[in-house]
This record gives structure tokens, C-alpha cells and sequence, in this order.
């Protein structure tokens, strides 16, 4: 007579103690008919649970890992679980599938667009902060060492200030020249086009004479400037800082604040008003050669007009603005070179942030300056 065969699980009580004795062959063909009887295992007021393997057969992956998810949700249920009489091979397997249970948290629900808009907003909100206060920190830093060099004026890097003031300065003359040249020329020509028509092109010198002095001829300069040497400084510095030359700097006790930093930011102090002179005066010459084709007005009455017209404050208005803006850029291409970390992609990143922080900042900044000389009266 044939014993009939154990079942798969039995569950047994014993006082706070429930017993599970798992028999036959728990591998992946099998699981699928053994898994709902150990789901339905529960404490059932029991404190502790015995798993008791000494029937259990062949075991697989598959049947290690239902018994450890079962014993860890027993355990979640807050039983103590111990697994008892299991062969060495056994345990090892369950061991091993224990220590590799690596359960994925769900993934968030997906934000709508509206709320994802606002978290951007605030995100960039905080970047913008966090940056506004590295660069006021640099500002700080910039100070201190532009006293130091005043008190000790030996410490001043004249070679370098003079070679950036010719990169700055007059390298940028024929980019600087030409573009303003062509402004004035098309801001004559639309505003004889317009003005045309309701019989005030006499005006059209107070227009080129006023836009050009107070606003384009500065403007349009320092954008160049920021994009042509805002960008250079960025790129220059930020290849030594790649090539680990600031801190071999810092190294032979050199600061690079000092050395990097001060010469670029005097040469483009004292090179920008010289530009915005020239591109103040082309820009005037090509709206002067516009209006003596399309309006017949001589050199010598645009020229009278002009003084007629235009207060000297127009002029000194842009020439303030100047060494404004040439601190702006200076500081913000400096900035950007040194926060340069890791590869020469984060050297063409900072230089594009470059420029357009130093971009916005002028135009920001000429804005508060125009309402500043309106409210002055200026």
C-alpha cells in the first residue's frame, strides 16, 4: 500500500506559534499552483512563524523567492519569522534571493502641464538666486583685491591690461564702426520714410541725433562687446581652469582674482566709452549721409540742426552708461570662466551662459538707467 503524498503546505498551531511546513518540489512549474495557499497564510494572532522546510524538495529561484515574500510579509505584519530545518542548499538559495529583493517604489504620478510649468518657474527661480549671490560674493572678492593692487600699485599686471585693451578695444573698432555706421543709415532711412508723409522729415536728425547718443549707439556696443570679448574671457579662463593652470596658480601663491580677473575688467572699463564714441559719431555720419540722399539736408545744416536739437546731456548719457556696462560684461565673462568645471564642454556651457547673462543684465540695467535720467530730468 502506497503513503499518500504530503501536501505542498500545512499550516500547524502551537500557543502564539503558527508552523508552516512546505513539502514537494517548489520550482517554477509548481509555484503557480503553491502561491495562492501561502498568500492565504496569515498570523491569525500568532507573534512568531516557523517556516519548516525539511520536506521540501527541489528548489529554484522562482520558489526561494515566493518564501522569502511571503516571510517578509509576515514579518511587515509584525511576526517574528524564522526559517527552520532547511537544507544548506536551500537556506543559501533563499539567503541569496533575500539579499537581491530590490523592490521598485512606484513611479510618481506624472505632474500636468500647468503644475510642471510652475515647478520650472521655481526651480529656475532658485538657480537664478543661487547665481545672484556666487556673483555678488565675486563682486566681494573683486573688491578686495582691486584695493590690494591700488595700495601696491607693482601688483597691477600692466602687460596684460594693455594686451586686453587691444583686444578689446581696438581690435573691436572695425566690427564696432561698421555696425553702427549701417544702424544710422537705416534708422535715417525709415525714419525719412515715415516721417515723409507728414511733412516733419526735419525731424528725422532729432530722431538719428537722440536714438543713437542716448540708447543704440551704447547699446549696440556693449552687445557686441559681451558677445565678442565677454565671451573671450569666459573661454580663456575656463581653459585654464580645464588645464588645472588657476590651481597651479593658486599653488605658487598667486591670486587668480588678481591676475585673471582685475586686467580684463580695467581694459574693458577704459576701452568701451572709446568705442561708444566712435560708434556714437559713425552712427551719426550714417544718418547724416541718409539724409542728405533721400532728404536733401547738406552736411553742414545736419550738422547745425544737431546742435540745435540735441542737449550735450544726450551724449554724456550714453558715455555713462559705458563703463557700466564694461564692468557688467567683464564681471559676469570672468565669473562664468571660473565656475568652468570638469571638460571642455562645460567651457562652451559657460561661455553661451556668458553671454546671454551679461546680455540681459545691460539691457536691464539700461532700462533702470533710462527711467533713472528721466526721473532726473536728464
Amino acid at each position: 500500500m502506497t503513503g499518500e503524498a504530503a501536501p505542498p503546505l500545512a499550516t500547524s498551531r502551537e500557543g502564539g506559534r503558527l508552523t508552516v511546513a512546505l513539502a514537494g518540489d517548489w520550482r517554477v512549474d509548481a509555484v503557480g499552483r503553491h502561491a495562492p495557499a501561502l498568500a492565504a497564510v496569515a498570523p491569525g494572532g500568532a507573534r512568531a512563524v516557523e517556516f519548516d522546510l525539511r520536506g521540501l524538495g527541489a528548489l529554484d529561484t522562482a520558489g526561494a523567492w515566493l518564501i522569502h515574500r511571503a516571510a517578509a510579509r509576515l514579518r511587515e505584519a509584525g511576526c517574528r519569522v524564522r526559517i527552520v530545518r532547511a537544507a544548506p542548499d536551500h537556506a543559501a538559495l533563499i539567503d541569496l534571493v533575500g539579499r537581491n529583493d530590490r523592490t521598485r517604489a512606484p513611479r510618481p504620478a506624472r505632474p500636468g502641464p500647468i503644475v510642471a510649468i510652475v515647478a520650472r518657474t521655481g526651480a529656475a527661480t532658485i538657480e537664478i538666486g543661487l547665481i545672484a549671490a556666487r556673483m555678488i560674493a565675486f563682486l566681494g572678492l573683486a573688491t578686495i583685491a582691486a584695493l590690494r593692487v591700488l595700495g601696491h600699485p607693482r601688483r597691477m599686471r600692466w602687460i596684460a591690461l594693455v594686451s586686453h585693451m587691444e583686444r578689446a578695444g581696438l581690435d573691436a573698432l572695425p566690427i564696432v564702426g561698421l555696425i553702427s555706421l549701417l544702424i544710422g543709415l537705416v534708422l535715417a532711412y525709415q525714419g525719412a520714410e515715415h516721417l515723409q508723409r507728414f511733412g516733419a522729415q526735419v525731424f528725422v536728425v532729432n530722431l538719428v541725433g537722440i536714438s543713437v547718443l542716448r540708447e543704440i549707439g551704447i547699446l549696440l556696443t556693449a552687445i557686441v562687446v559681451a558677445g565678442r570679448s565677454g565671451s573671450a574671457f569666459t573661454a580663456a579662463i575656463g581653459s585654464m581652469k580645464v588645464r588645472e593652470e588657476i590651481d597651479a596658480m593658486r599653488t605658487l601663491g598667486l591670486d587668480p582674482i588678481e591676475v585673471l580677473v582685475l586686467p580684463r575688467v580695467i581694459a574693458l572699463v577704459l576701452t568701451l566709452p572709446l568705442l561708444t564714441f566712435l560708434a556714437d559719431m559713425l552712427g551719426l555720419v550714417g544718418g547724416g549721409l541718409m539724409v542728405w540722399a533721400e532728404l536733401d539736408i547738406t552736411p553742414d545744416q545736419y550738422i547745425e540742426r544737431l546742435g540745435e536739437a540735441i542737449p550735450i546731456w544726450s551724449f554724456w548719457v550714453g558715455m555713462i552708461k559705458a563703463p557700466i556696462f564694461a564692468f557688467l560684461i567683464a564681471m559676469v565673462g570672468c565669473f562664468e570662466g571660473l565656475a568652468v568645471a570638469g571638460s571642455a564642454e562645460s567651457v562652451g556651457r559657460h561661455t553661451t551662459k556668458a553671454v546671454v547673462e551679461a546680455i540681459f543684465l545691460v539691457i536691464v540695467v539700461d532700462a533702470a538707467l533710462s527711467v533713472l535720467f528721466s526721473y532726473l530730468g536728464i
